[in-house]
């Protein structure tokens, strides 16, 4: 039952570091950059074309948190690597 409560904390931990103010700048960038561009090449024709239905908002909302969200997995990977190799002791040189 101890891993419940070291899992939030991670989680917790996570969510801290990804709202900070100049993560937060980066990533939502990167998600409306990437976002716009998939929504350009997948929902171009609905939206020229006035078929806005609530499927296309959908996509549309999706083509804009998936890569916020996989911008964040990327922030927390290189916080992980980073910390993986400050952590580790130096081995000696020969």
């Amino acid at each position: 039952m101890a891993a419940r409560p070291a899992r939030r904390a991670a989680l917790a931990s996570a969510l801290d570091y990804c709202k900070r103010p100049e993560h937060l700048r980066r990533t939502l960038r990167i998600a409306l950059v990437v976002g716009l561009v998939l929504n350009a090449i997948n929902e171009a024709a609905p939206i020229l074309h006035g078929r806005l239905g609530p499927g296309t908002w959908v996509r549309v909302a999706l083509n804009l948190l998936v890569p916020f969200v996989v911008s964040n997995f990327g922030l927390l990977s290189g916080r992980r690597r980073l910390s993986a190799t400050t952590s580790r002791p130096e081995s000696p040189e020969p």
